[in-house]
Formats: structure tokens, sequence, C-alpha cells
């Protein structure tokens, strides 16, 4: 017979134990949780299945952590420590290359690197330029206020991403829709399952057609010089594809709207960044908004291979484990008063786009597409204001990736 003593003890320890993820503060929509700001360095929380995982908040040990061969990424360890039940279901329907470790997220990873080298990402800089102006020419025409979501935060990087990997643009709908609710925490495992195989057959049937008639795309480049040779299947291709397609245009939106609000919210950081023409400010401002904001608030997911002793806190092999960006990135040990927007701040250091081998693939192109639009957008709307209160404007508490749904403007 269990002694009820020892139940209660369990349930209050159990109690003791916070929920994550936590909740945002009302009124100040670009901090992180106050919750999760005040947890120890390295603590437990208790997830969406009622297990628990390390919580690990500062920049030095999330950076040690996350270039540590102990940590993995595999998903399909039992310990890994899914964000929802959602994104359990779909990393068992496909795994990509940024859900393993090496050597196999090696080799997958390097056939599709050479497009977003720095050099060749340059190289869109034009391009891109011309994306941008033209939807800022639309948007001019239109009866205001204008969605800045719909109408150039989410068509830009959707644009350039499509041109990248050979998608047609004029299928945008369709693959945001199905992209929207792959990112959502809430959306249940069926959707997920839907979503995710309405998503792979369409970019199957792409690599398909690019074996016969190949383009200058990326979708090409798997096609031809890994699917025709037998490295890879279309099914694999068409993962990568999903990965990149999606990743490519959420996240550079969100940071084209969210990082467009706290501007607004900002006005002397605004007013900086729209009167000096100076690509460094430009490029200063990026990083600084990157830091500020971090918009992939989930955490980064890992789960211990061996036992690792960090902090003065034994991370046992099995165990799972949550870098959160937006703590490391507000560290004031790294960053002197980290809760100021500041966009002269040297900001280079932060861990927006992870770090070690893992980091983010496509963060050059995410760099040039934010630096087009911060020294475009407020240059040629110099008035630009948001048209309802901030209390109005609908945050995307329940992504991958946080942002707002609608940006309403008006100038």
């Amino acid at each position: 017979m269990t002694h009820p003593v020892a139940n209660t003890s369990a349930a209050a320890a159990s109690a003791e134990i916070p929920e994550f993820p936590m909740t945002r503060a009302l009124g100040c929509p670009f901090d992180p949780p106050p919750a999760l700001q005040a947890q120890a360095p390295i603590s437990r929380v208790r997830l969406w299945d009622g297990s628990t995982a390390w919580l690990v908040t500062g920049y030095d040990d999330q950076r040690a952590l996350l270039a540590d061969p102990r940590i993995s990424s595999d998903t399909t360890h039992p310990g890994y420590p899914h964000v929802s039940a959602g994104a359990r279901e779909r990393r068992k329907l496909a795994r990509t290359f940024i859900f393993m470790d090496n050597p196999e997220h090696a080799r997958l990873r390097r056939m599709v690197t050479a497009p977003f080298a720095i050099k060749r990402v340059e190289t869109l800089r034009p391009a891109i330029q011309q994306i941008v102006d033209e939807l800022i020419d639309v948007m001019l025409a239109m009866p205001k206020p204008v969605d800045l979501v719909e109408s150039f935060a989410l068509p830009v990087p959707s644009r350039v991403i499509c041109e990248l990997l050979g998608v047609p643009y004029a299928d945008h709908c369709f693959f945001q829709e199905n992209s929207k609710i792959l990112i959502n925490r809430d959306s249940p495992p069926k959707a997920v399952r839907e979503a995710h195989f309405k998503l792979l057959t369409y970019l199957d049937a792409l690599v398909t057609g690019k074996l016969a008639n190949p383009g200058d795309d990326l979708l090409s480049r798997l096609a031809v010089e890994h699917v025709a040779t037998g490295e890879i299947s279309t099914h694999d291709a068409a993962v990568m594809g999903q990965l990149l397609l999606t990743a490519g245009h959420e996240t550079t939106a969100n940071m084209i709207a969210l990082g467009t609000l706290a501007l607004l919210q900002h006005p002397d950081q605004l007013a900086a960044l729209r009167e000096v023409d100076d690509p460094t400010l430009t490029a200063s401002a990026v990083e600084e908004l990157l830091r500020y904001l971090t918009i992939v608030h989930s955490g980064r997911r890992r789960v211990a291979r061996a036992d690792i002793d960090i902090g003065g806190v034994v991370i046992r092999a099995g165990d799972g484990v949550i870098l959160t960006n937006e703590t490391a990135n507000r560290d004031a040990s790294v960053f002197p008063d980290p809760d100021r927007l500041d966009i002269h701040r040297d900001a280079r250091k932060h861990i927006a786009f992870a770090f070690g081998m893992h980091q983010c693939l496509g963060q050059p192109l995410a760099r040039v597409e934010l630096q087009v639009v911060y020294a475009t957008l407020y240059r040629r709307i110099p008035t630009l204001r948001l048209a309802v209160d901030l209390d109005q404007v609908p945050f995307k508490h329940d992504g991958l990736v946080y942002g707002v749904y609608k940006l309403p403007v008006t100038w």
C-alpha cells in the first residue's frame, strides 16, 4: 500500500515543475515570458504530454551545448522533447536533416548548401530589391488601411524562395496555408498529417517533372545531381524541398512584420534607420532585431546522448533538453541592457539562427532580404504607422515561429 504522505510529496514535487512554453506578459509582446526569464539557468519544465525536460536559458550554456557532440537532434530518440502531438506526428512521417545527427545530417545538408552561400546570395540582392519595390508600389495603390502581412511581409520571402527552389509562385496560397498548419503548435496530428502529405505530393511531382525538364533552380539540381544518380529518392528530395519552402518564407515573413511593429513602437530607432542611408547601420539593425525578437520561441529541442555536467547540473543520457534562444539573446552578461532595442548595438553574437552544425542554413538569404526590406520600406513610406492600437494586433502565441497574424498599417 502506498503511503499517503509519499503521494502528497510526489504531487507537490510535480506541481513545482512549471509548464513550458510559458505565457508572455500583456503589453510586452516583444519580450520573453517573465516566468521564463525568472527560471534558473538550468531547470526542469513540464511539457504538453506530461514529460519533463531540462530548460537551459543562458547564453554561454546554450552555445556550449549546441556545439557538444553529446547533444543530439535525432527526433527518433524516445527522450526527444517534441513541441506538440502534431509536431511528433510530423517527425514520424518524415525527418529532415535538421533533425538528424552527423554523418547523415552533413551528407544531406551539403546537397542544398551552395545556393545559400553568402556570395551566391549577394547576387540575388538586385532581384530582391525589385520584388520589394514592386510590392511597395502595389501597396501604395491600395485603399488604406493595408495588412502589411498579406500585402508585403509574406509575399517578399515567398517570391524569393519560390524563385530559388523552382516552385511556381502561382501556388503560393496552397503552400502557405499548409505551412501554417505545420508550424502551429495547436494543430492536431490528423491535420498535420494531411497538410504534410499535400505538400509532399505536390513537391514530389515537381521534382519528378524537373528530372525530365530541369531548370536553373535548387529542386532541379537535387533532381539531376542526386535523384537521377540514385543517391536519394524523389521522396527525399521532396522532404528537403518542404523544409526549405516552409522555413524559407515563414521565418522571414514574421521578421519583416514583427520587426516593423517593433520599430513603430520605438520611433527613435525607426527614425535613425530611416534617415541615414547607411548599409552598415541597416545590417546592424537587422542583427539587433534578430536578437531582440528571436522569433523561434519554442526552444531548440535536443536530447542528451551521454551524461553532461554543465552549470553544476548533470543532464543524464536520454534526457530531453530545451534551449530558449530568446533568453540567451537577452543575457545581460553578453548584451548589456538587453531589453532595450538599440540598432547601433553590435549584436552579431546573437544565436537567433542557433549555433554549431545545426545553425540555420538560410541565414545569409534571410539577412539580405531583411536588409533590403528595412532599408527600403520606411524610406519609401516615411509616414508608415499602425492603423490600430497595439492591443488589437493578433500575435502568434500558438506558432513555432513568433510573429503577427495581421498588421494593419496606414500612412
